[in-house]
């Protein structure tokens, strides 16, 4: 292995920066629209952004003929996560709407990486062009804002394919096109077209338009930012049907998605990852409805909807919130709280684990029972009547060993720091989920704000690892990713 491409690197992070700045300026309408105040702020962010950017981009400009390697690929991706964050930080310093940086820099990685957790107490009280600032992260995160780059590469003479290993989230070999540029677009073709519709069935079922875009913002990208105090318990029942419909929809394989939309129905039905994530929201539904009709006193149609709400918020890790789901007692909060770790499906925008990681867990230890009673029997895993390789099978189990290390070194900083237990253990685990709302302090009616700035840089760490699926950062972290051969 060679030494790495610092030019190339620099090259794409410009880019990125370029696109980022011009997101911000962006926003300046709004604010000019809705005379909230801030347009200056917003110009200075965005200006300064992109002049860095730019000269990144210029100062490296001929990398004609150069390729990425793997290692430059997750080099890049960590660098740009962390400078795209410090920047996308600056506007809410410059609009002076945080006290110090390290609240800036946990909403700026809390919107990218789509977790949803805040620092504000007032979020009505925001400017509108900070408001729409804080959803376009959630948006430009969704996807992956360097997935959506990866459609100008060429322009640039660097192939895509390693980032786009690094960037896209769960381990699923479904690609849509043969092509890496044709899939980037075509995931961003659904991801837009799915915004736009989300954002007219809301607006026409009464949210007005400000409130409709920055909503769809946050549910296609199952983030969670809200313009409203009381986040989705602002809106009438049948709104949140409706974004009920809409996380669970963006909780999907975008695969599946295509599928649909293509009328290619057997696939659809054929993928095992996506039969369990629908049976696994009708049976956690369906059982904890029944828990809340006993042990509330809600009617039954409120019951089937929070719970409904809260189950696929806390899935797809959107974490809207319709309820304070901590009042239905210890034990549904319990069940609440082990949502955080399941995660929709790979190849959608949500975090967590994802699902087809745990259908292969469970399948692997049932099969490890046969084994022990057959130990000469070759007893392979099948999902979706694929044969599952033995080295994914070795990454997935790695992935969920380190999943606990990374919630279990978070949570005992935190103790640390003098933050109880229910609450360190809550914040790491909605943190490294990407999801939002949590236990304790940090529950659904609750905000991040109380936290130190110590605290909020780890929890800001932790999100970013969880949103990269842990190896991208941690392996940077390994003697063997800068050793020179």
């Amino acid at each position: 292995m060679g030494m790495i491409n610092l030019r190339a690197i620099a090259n794409v992070i410009g880019v990125l920066l370029i696109i980022l700045g011009l997101c911000i300026l962006l926003c300046i309408p709004v604010s000019l629209f809705y005379q909230s105040g801030e347009a200056g702020a917003l110009f200075n962010a965005g200006a300064f952004t992109m002049i860095m950017g730019i000269l990144s981009w210029k100062y490296n400009l001929n990398t004609e003929g150069e390729h990425l390697t793997k290692r430059e690929g997750y080099l890049i991706v960590a660098l740009s996560w962390l400078l795209i964050s410090i920047f996308a930080a600056i506007p809410y310093h410059l609009a002076g709407v945080t006290p110090n940086f390290a609240d800036a820099a946990f909403e700026s990685v809390s919107g990218l990486t789509t977790t949803g957790a805040s620092v504000f107490t007032d979020i009505e009280a925001l400017p509108k062009g900070i408001l729409f600032w804080r959803s376009m992260t959630h948006w430009l995160g969704g996807m992956g804002i360097i997935v959506l780059t990866i459609a100008i590469f060429p322009l640039l003479g660097i192939a895509g394919i390693e980032l786009f290993t690094a960037e896209s989230p769960g381990p699923t070999t479904d690609k849509i096109h043969p092509k890496i540029k044709e899939t980037a677009k075509r995931l961003w073709g659904i991801y837009v077209l799915l915004t736009i519709v989300c954002s007219l069935v809301y607006w026409i079922e009464g949210m007005t338009l400000f409130d409709s875009i920055n909503h769809s913002f946050a549910t296609m990208a199952t983030g969670g930012f809200s313009t409203k105090n009381a986040s989705a318990a602002a809106f009438s029942p049948l709104i949140q049907y409706t974004m009920i419909f809409f996380m669970f929809l963006a909780g999907c394989n975008y695969f599946v998605i295509y599928s649909l939309i293509k009328g290619r129905f057997r696939k659809v039905f054929n993928n095992e990852e996506f039969k369990f994530y629908v049976s696994i929201v009708l049976i956690f539904i369906s059982l904890m409805t029944i828990g809340v009709i006993l042990r509330s006193d809600l009617t039954i149609e409120e019951s089937f909807r929070h719970v409904s709400f809260t189950v696929v918020s806390l899935i797809t890790t959107t974490g809207f919130v319709s309820y304070d789901y901590t009042l239905w007692g210890y034990g549904l909060t319990s069940v609440c709280f082990l949502l955080l770790f399941v995660g929709a499906c790979a190849g959608s925008t949500a975090g967590g684990i994802k699902i087809i990681r745990h259908i292969v867990f469970i399948k692997n230890s049932y099969l490890e029972f046969k084994r022990i009673l057959h130990p000469r029997a070759i007893i392979r895993i099948k999902i979706s009547k694929e044969v599952v390789a033995p080295k994914i099978l070795t990454h997935i189990l790695v992935f969920l060993l380190l999943y606990i290390g990374v919630f279990g070194v978070s949570m005992l900083s935190l103790t640390l720091l003098e933050y109880d237990l229910l609450t360190s253990a809550g914040a790491s685990a909605t943190c490294l989920g990407n999801v939002g709302p949590g236990v304790g302090n940090v529950g659904p009616v609750n905000n991040f704000g109380f936290f130190s700035p110590l605290a909020k840089y780890i929890l800001s760490f932790v999100m970013v690892v969880g949103r990269l699926e842990l190896f991208t950062i941690l392996v940077l972290f390994t003697p063997y990713f800068w050793k020179v051969n």
